[in-house]
C-alpha cells in the first residue's frame, strides 16, 4: 500500500506517522487482514484530479484562430474530409449563405421559439447550418449526423469518397438550379464543372465533330505515369491511324476549366487502391492542355486527400487544405485539426503510416514546389488570382442559431465544471474519513469488534462509486447468524468503526462477537470429522479387501460400487453442505432454490446408489458373478456405516429365480442350433453393412477383420458373454458358425475369438456354463472398467444432451418413442432407411425360427427397483439437442454454446444436472460431474428477443440513397 501506520524510533502514546510503502495483497481467508483491499488510494498525498473521472470541458472549447472538426460517426471520415474542403472554399459557403430559408418563423421574421430546435427541411439548409457552425462555433468539433441523416448514408459502412463527391456535386448543383440569384444557380458550374470534347477526325477528308461532355473531375489513370502532367497527357491522347477504328482517329480535348479542379483515380476495376507514386506540383499550368489557349490557366494547389488502406471501402481518409486566406496549411482528421508549421505542404507521415505494399518502390525525390505520394487519393487545383479573397458572413437568422447552439455548450460547460469541484470537495471529505478511521479499522486485542463483509469495505473505498447501505444478509445460515464459512469474505473491525458504518451509511443486521452460529460450527466440525474418518475407513476397507472371505461367511457388493464408494461417499457429504447452503439461501431471498433443485432431482431418472449395481431388474441378487464380489462382514459394516440404505445380499444368498429362467430361455433359444458362437467387433460389422447396402460407390471395401482390438496385451479376452448381449453389445457382434465360414472366405481374420456352450448333465439355467476362446483375462477387464471409469472424467469430443424444460415439465424419455434419435449413429445412417429384411450378422433368434433381431446396447433395458433402469446409451426426445463438448471445457464454455443453440443468452440460462444447479462458470465440466450422456436441465428465467444477423451483401454503392433519389429535388 501507498503509506501505512508504523511507530517511530521511539514510541511515544500517539505517536505514530504515515510512511509510504510498496502495496501489498490482502490476505482473502484472513479476516484480521485489512492490507490490500483499497486503502492505498486515499494514504498519502493525492492531486485533486484523483476524486473525479470528469475531463476538463475546456478540452472540448474550440482554440483562438482554430477551425472546428467534425465527429466521425462510424465510417464516415470520407464526408468530413470533403465537408471541410468544401467549406473553405469561399465562393461556394457564400453562395450557400445567399440561398433563402424555407423555415416559416424565419421568412415571417418571428425567430425560431428557444424550447423547439431547429430542423433543416433542404439539402442547402444543411449545409448553411454545418457551415455556420464550422465557421463561428465554440465547440472543438461538431456532429455531422443531420446532414448524414438527410443524405441517408449508412454511418457504418464505409463508401468511396470519389463516387460520394460526383453524387452529391450532381445533386447540389440540380438543387440549386432552382434558385433565382444566379450567383446562388450557378456556384456548382462555375466551381466544379468543366467541360471536355470528344473530337472524331476523318482520316480521308479531314472532317471534324465533336461531342461536349462535362465532368466535376478529371479521373486519370495513374498506371504506369511517374508524374501528374503525364496522366493529363494521357487523358488528352491522340491517337494515330493505325490506332483508330475504320477511318477516323478520336481524341479528347479541354474546352473550358473550373475554378476547381479535381483530379487522379487511384482504383482498379475491383476498387483496389494503387500503391504507385505519382508526382505533382504546387504550381499547375493547364494552357498547354486547352484547346483553345487565350486565357489564364494557372492552378494553385489547395487541398490533398490522403486515403490509407487498401480499398476505397476500406482505410481511412484524411484531408490536407490550405486555408485561403492566409495561405497556411492544416490537416482534418475527423475531430483533430493540426495545422502544419510554416505555409508548406507536408505529406511525408502520411507516406510513412501506410500500409505496405508488396511490391514496395523507393520514394523519388522531390525538387522545390513539386511533392510526390502514393496515398493522395484526390488533387484539388485552385484557379490562381489576384483578387483579394471574400469574407463570407453568417447570415443573421444561422448565427442567432450558432449563438444558440453555443449557449448549451457553455452550460454544459459549467455543469462539468461544477460536478468536477462537487467530486473534489467530496473526495476530500473522503480523504480525510478515509485516512481517520482506517487507522482505528483493527480490531484492538480485548475490545469490543464487529464482521464487516469485504466487498462492502471494498467499495467504500472505491473512489469511483459511494458506497450503498451495509448488507450482510448472504453471510447468514439458516439460523440467522453468520455462517462460518462466510468468515473468509468477512472482515473483522473495530465497533468504533462499525458504529460510524451504520451511522452514515446504515444497512445491517450488525454481527458482533456473538453473531457466528454455534450449530453451524458444530455441523462443520462433524462434516470434517467424517471427511477425515472417510480417509482412514478407506485405507481399512482397502485392506479387508485383500482378506479372503470363507464359507458363507461375507456379503455381496458389486464390483463397480466397490470402485466409487468412497466418491460416493464424500458425494453425500458434501450434499449435507450443500443442503445447508440452500437453506441459507432460503433467508437471502431464494427460497424457490431448493424447492426447484428438488423438483429437479424427481424429475431426473436416479443414478444408481451404492451396492445397487448387483441388483436385477425384478428387485433381486443378479446372476451374474463377474460384476460382484464377496466382501468380510468386517469391510460390509464399514461401508454399511456410510451406505445405510444400500441392499444387503448375504454371501449364501441365491440369486434371482427369475432371472436365471430368463438366462435359461435366453440360453435355449440362442443356441437351439449349435453350442458355439463367434465374435468379431462391431466396427466391422457397421463398416460391412455400410459398404454393401448403404453407399458402395463411396465408401471404401472392407478387406480384414480386426478382432485384435477386442483382446488384451496377454492375448485374453476383455470382455465376459453377460456383458456382450448387454452393455458391450455396441462393441461386440454374435456371429452364427456358417456366417464365420464365410467371413474366413472373404477376409483376412487375425484372431478367431469364440464362445463355447459347456455341455452338463443338468438341464436347469443354472447349470448352463460359458466358456471363450482366448480365456477371459480378470486383470485387464478390471483394468478396462476402471479405465471406462476415467474416461467418464477425461473426455474429449464427448455429446452430451440439453433439455429445455418448458413450464417446469419435463419430457420423459419414453413418452414419445417414435420421436426418439439416437445422435450417436452416423450421419448417412440418420438420413437414410434400413433396407427391409436384411440381414443381420449379429447373433439372435426368436422361438420359432423367424427373423433374427440385432441385440444392440441401446434395445437392452434394465429394471431398476421399483421402477426402469435407462440404458447407457441415451435416446433424444423432442425439446433436446446433442452438444460436442469436452471434460476441461468450463461452463461459461457451454453456455455460449447453449446460446447458439437455443438462442438463450448465458444470463438467463438456469442450468442443473441430477438436481444440482450448476452455477460456477468458471469450473470445468468435468469438475461438476457431466460426463458422457449426460442430460442438462435448462430453464430459461426470462423470454429475450433476440436480433438475427444480416448477411453482409455485396457492396451496393450508393443504391438506394439519398444521393441517387432525393427528397430535396
Amino acid at each position: 500500500m501507498l503509506g501505512a501506520l508504523v511507530p517511530r524510533a521511539s514510541p511515544g502514546p500517539r505517536d505514530w506517522r504515515w510512511q509510504p510503502v510498496e502495496p501489498q495483497r490482502n490476505c482473502r481467508g484472513n479476516p484480521n487482514c485489512l492490507v490490500g483491499i483499497g486503502e492505498h488510494v486515499w494514504l498519502g498525498e493525492i492531486d485533486e484530479n484523483s476524486f473525479h473521472n470528469i475531463d476538463d470541458p475546456n478540452s472540448e472549447r474550440r482554440k483562438k484562430n482554430a477551425f472546428v472538426g467534425l465527429t466521425n460517426l462510424g465510417a464516415t471520415c470520407y464526408v468530413n474530409t470533403f465537408l471541410q474542403m468544401w467549406f473553405l472554399n469561399l465562393e461556394l459557403r457564400q453562395a450557400l449563405y445567399l440561398c433563402p430559408s424555407t423555415c416559416s418563423e424565419y421568412v415571417t421574421g418571428q425567430g425560431i421559439p428557444k424550447d423547439r430546435d431547429y430542423e433543416p427541411q433542404t439539402i442547402c439548409e444543411h449545409l448553411q447550418y454545418l457551415f455556420a457552425l464550422l465557421q463561428n462555433s465554440n465547440r472543438r468539433y461538431i456532429d455531422p449526423s443531420g446532414f448524414v441523416k438527410a443524405l441517408g448514408l449508412d454511418t457504418g459502412q464505409q463508401q468511396d469518397a470519389q463516387e460520394f463527391s460526383k453524387l452529391f456535386m450532381s445533386l447540389l448543383e440540380d438543387t440549386l438550379s432552382k434558385q433565382k440569384n444566379p450567383d446562388v444557380r450557378n456556384i456548382v458550374q462555375k466551381q466544379f464543372c468543366g467541360e471536355y470534347a470528344y473530337v472524331t477526325v476523318c482520316n480521308q477528308c479531314g472532317r471534324e465533330s465533336k461531342l461536349i461532355s462535362k465532368f466535376y473531375e478529371l479521373e486519370l489513370n495513374i498506371q504506369g505515369h511517374k508524374q501528374l502532367t503525364d496522366c493529363i497527357t494521357e487523358f488528352l491522347k491522340v491517337p494515330t491511324p493505325m490506332e483508330s477504328y475504320c477511318f477516323c482517329s478520336t481524341h479528347k480535348a479541354l474546352v473550358s476549366l473550373p475554378s476547381h479542379n479535381l483530379f487522379l483515380n487511384r482504383q482498379t476495376g475491383h476498387k483496389k487502391k494503387l500503391n504507385t507514386y505519382i508526382g505533382f506540383s504546387e504550381l499547375l499550368d493547364m494552357e498547354p492542355f486547352m484547346e483553345q489557349k487565350d486565357g489564364v490557366y494557372i492552378y494553385e494547389l489547395s487541398a490533398v486527400l490522403i486515403h490509407r488502406g487498401v480499398s476505397a471501402y476500406s482505410g481511412h481518409y484524411i484531408a490536407h487544405v490550405k486555408d485561403p486566406q492566409t495561405g497556411e496549411w492544416y490537416k482534418f482528421n475527423d475531430e483533430d485539426i493540426e495545422k502544419m508549421e510554416g505555409k508548406k505542404l507536408q505529406l511525408g507521415i502520411e507516406e510513412d503510416l501506410a500500409e505496405p505494399s508488396k511490391s514496395q518502390t523507393r520514394k523519388p525525390k522531390c525538387g522545390k514546389g513539386t511533392h510526390c505520394s502514393r496515398n493522395a487519393y484526390m488533387l484539388v487545383y485552385r484557379l490562381q488570382t489576384r483578387e483579394k479573397s471574400l469574407t463570407a458572413e453568417v447570415p443573421t437568422f444561422l448565427q442567432e442559431l450558432v449563438e444558440r447552439d453555443n449557449c448549451k455548450f457553455e452550460e454544459w460547460c459549467n455543469e462539468m465544471s461544477d460536478m468536477r469541484k462537487q467530486s473534489v470537495v467530496r473526495g476530500k471529505i473522503k480523504h480525510e474519513e478515509v485516512k481517520e478511521l482506517y487507522q482505528r479499522l483493527p480490531a484492538e486485542a480485548g475490545c469490543p469488534y464487529e464482521f464487516v463483509s469485504l466487498e462492502w469495505l471494498q467499495k467504500w473505498l472505491d473512489e469511483s462509486t459511494p458506497p450503498k447501505p451495509i448488507d450482510n444478509t448472504a453471510c447468514l445460515c439458516s439460523h440467522g447468524k453468520l455462517h462460518p464459512d462466510k468468515i473468509s469474505i468477512m472482515k473483522r473491525i473495530s465497533e468504533y468503526v462499525a458504529d460510524y458504518f451504520y451511522r452514515r451509511y446504515g444497512g445491517g443486521p450488525r454481527l458482533n462477537v456473538k453473531a457466528l452460529c454455534k450449530d453451524c460450527v458444530v455441523e462443520r466440525c462433524r462434516i470434517l470429522r467424517l471427511k477425515n474418518q472417510l480417509n482412514e475407513d478407506y485405507k481399512t476397507v482397502t485392506n479387508l479387501l485383500k482378506i479372503t472371505v470363507k464359507g458363507n461367511d461375507g456379503f455381496w457388493v458389486g464390483k463397480s460400487s466397490l470402485r466409487s464408494w468412497r466418491q460416493l461417499a464424500l458425494e453425500q457429504l458434501n450434499e449435507q453442505d450443500d443442503d445447508a447452503d440452500q437453506n441459507n439461501g432460503k433467508m437471502n431471498g431464494d427460497a424457490q432454490n431448493k424447492d426447484e433443485s428438488t423438483e429437479e432431482k424427481r424429475e431426473e431418472e436416479e443414478e444408481l446408489n451404492f451396492n445397487e449395481d448387483l441388483v436385477c431388474p425384478h428387485g433381486d441378487l443378479c446372476i451374474s458373478e463377474n460384476e460382484r464380489r464377496v466382501v468380510s462382514k468386517e469391510a460390509w459394516k464399514k461401508l454399511k456405516q456410510y451406505f445405510p440404505k444400500a441392499p444387503e445380499f448375504p454371501s449364501s444368498k441365491e440369486c434371482c429365480s427369475q432371472c436365471k429362467v430368463s438366462e435359461y430361455l435366453m440360453t435355449f433359444l440362442f443356441f437351439q442350433e449349435t453350442d458355439e458362437l463367434y465374435i468379431v467387433s462391431q466396427f466391422f460389422v457397421e463398416e460391412w453393412r455400410k459398404f454393401v447396402s448403404r453407399r458402395p460407390t463411396r465408401c471404401s471395401p472392407v478387406s480384414s477383420v480386426g478382432n485384435s482390438a477386442l483382446l488384451c496385451p496377454h492375448g485374453g479376452l476383455m470382455f465376459t458373454f453377460a456383458s456382450m448381449t448387454r452393455e458391450d453389445s455396441k462393441l461386440i457382434a454374435l456371429i452364427w458358425p456358417s456366417e464365420w465360414e464365410a467371413i474366413q472366405k472373404l477376409f483376412v481374420v487375425d484372431h478367431v475369438i469364440k464362445i463355447i456352450r459347456m455341455q452338463t448333465a443338468e438341464t436347469s439355467p443354472e447349470s448352463t456354463l460359458f466358456n471363450s476362446e482366448p480365456k477371459l483375462c480378470p486383470e485387464c477387464r478390471e483394468g478396462l472398467l476402471c479405465q471406462q471409469q476415467r474416461d467418464l472424467r477425461e473426455y474429449t469430443q464427448a455429446t452430451i444432451y440439453v433439455h429445455k424444460v418448458v413450464d417446469n415439465k419435463k419430457v420423459m424419455k419414453e413418452a414419445a418413442p417414435e420421436l426418439n434419435v439416437s445422435s450417436s449413429e452416423a450421419e448417412e445412417e440418420r438420413e437414410e432407411a434400413k433396407p427391409e429384411g436384411e440381414q443381420d450378422p449379429d447373433f439372435n433368434q426368436t422361438n420359432g425360427g423367424a427373423k433374427r433381431q440385432k441385440i444392440s446396447h441401446q434395445n437392452y433395458v434394465v429394471y431398476q427397483k421399483q421402477g426402469i433402469r435407462r440404458s447407457t446409451r441415451h435416446r433424444k426426445v423432442r425439446g433436446e439437442k446433442a452438444l460436442l463438448v469436452s471434460a476441461n471445457q468450463t461452463l461459461k464454455e457451454l453456455k455460449i454454446q447453449i446460446m447458439h443453440a437455443f438462442s438463450v443468452a448465458p444470463f438467463d440460462q438456469n442450468l442443473s444436472i441430477d438436481g444440482k444447479i450448476l452455477n460456477d462458470d468458471t469450473a470445468t465440466l468435468g469438475a461438476l460431474g457431466v460426463i458422457p450422456e449426460s442430460v442438462i436441465l435448462l430453464k430459461v428465467t426470462r423470454i429475450v428477443w433476440y436480433l438475427s444477423f444480416s448477411v453482409c451483401m455485396p457492396e451496393e454503392g450508393f443504391k438506394g440513397k439519398t444521393l441517387i433519389s432525393s427528397p430535396f429535388i
